[in-house]
């Protein structure tokens, strides 16, 4: 590769990548103080039992199990680095990632030389897509911007995933979300540029945070299910080490409502509660992820985000016990199902 074009490269990779590690976690976070271990031994409850079929757009749900992906922080913010980094993973488990999460700013396209390089591999993107200010949107102040991703994607051509500005309902983001009218509003404006763009290749993925669900804020985000192909959560053991059913039970009785396929956007656990709760925790997800069949996805954090605390760290392969445990549900005939 010539020097320019990977300098080129490289300021493309950190722009996009500097999203990455900051979706859950995007300001400091306290670090969490001794609690209880609680019990992840006992059965989880099954809540979303809707085994489908669901329409689910292009990509479409299966009929039992579920995709696993994951988000893989690369060690070095270029396109060289974010393959090596999930060549690496895949490398490690033994598999290929279903699904691939990954962050891009409103102004940034899909079709990236590592995005297409893992498109052509048979990935399924799931693009979590930073899009602004919502009533700007709906203004009409962005629609170059959304008028070229929609045709990046379309000229992709690859089925995908898009979370419109996931992680709408916390509370950092509503300066630029205003209400959840506002932001449904700003849901189906993109949309109907879509349309307009005859882009056909986008599964809609609506995903707000666990703490909004027990907040009770999240559901007045809802786009409705006309607007919406897959419904999402992210959780995370992070200040809280629960149990992953318990974390998400109030989205999970949100879902059941719902005639919609779920993904785990996001899921992860700190590493404040040390290599044996993590190991423990992550086993107990699998259990809750086969408990509640209407989820059809899952994908996990593997960063250590900017800005948080060293025990407000999620990545797994550093940390031996727990990442056995990963390796686990990696392995799980359950999770070993492709778009």
């Amino acid at each position: 590769m010539k020097p320019i074009v990977r300098i080129a490269l490289a300021a493309l990779a950190t722009t996009a990548l500097t999203l990455a590690g900051c979706s859950s976690s995007p300001e400091p976070r306290p670090e969490p103080s001794p609690s209880p271990s609680p019990d992840l031994t006992s059965s989880p409850d099954g809540i979303a039992v809707n085994p489908g079929p669901f329409r689910a757009g292009p990509v479409a749900a299966p009929a039992r199990g579920a995709y696993f992906g994951a988000w893989v922080k690369p060690v070095e913010l270029t396109q060289p680095g974010r393959l090596e980094a999930i060549d690496a993973v895949e490398a490690n488990l033994g598999r290929r990632l279903a699904i691939l999460n990954t962050y891009k700013r409103f102004e940034q396209p899909v079709g990236t030389e590592s995005d297409m390089e893992f498109l052509r591999r048979g990935t399924t993107l799931m693009v979590s897509w930073a899009t602004g200010d919502t009533r700007s949107i709906v203004d009409g102040q962005h629609d170059d911007k959304i008028r070229a991703q929609a045709r990046a994607i379309r000229a992709a051509g690859n089925p995908m995933m898009v979370r419109i500005r996931w992680e709408m309902d916390r509370p950092n983001l509503r300066a630029e979300m205003w209400s959840g009218p506002d932001y449904i509003a700003s849901w189906k404006y993109i949309r109907r540029i879509f349309a307009e763009e005859r882009v056909t290749n986008v599964s809609w993925v609506w995903c707000p945070t666990a703490e909004g669900f027990m907040r009770g804020d999240a559901p007045a985000f809802y786009p409705g299910d006309d607007q919406v192909d897959w419904t999402c959560v992210d959780v995370y053991a992070g200040n809280s080490f629960k149990p992953i059913g318990e974390l998400m039970k109030p989205f999970l009785e949100f879902a059941a409502q719902h005639p919609k396929p779920i993904v785990v956007g996001e899921f992860g656990v700190a590493k404040a509660w040390g290599s044996a709760g993590r190991a423990q925790w992550i086993t107990d997800a699998v259990r809750t992820f086969k408990a509640n069949p209407q989820i059809k996805a899952v994908v996990y954090f593997e960063s250590n985000p900017d800005g948080n605390g060293p025990k407000q760290q999620f990545r797994l392969v550093d940390d031996p016990p727990a990442w056995q445990a990963f390796e686990a549900l990696t392995r799980d005939p359950y999770f070993a199902v492709t778009p």
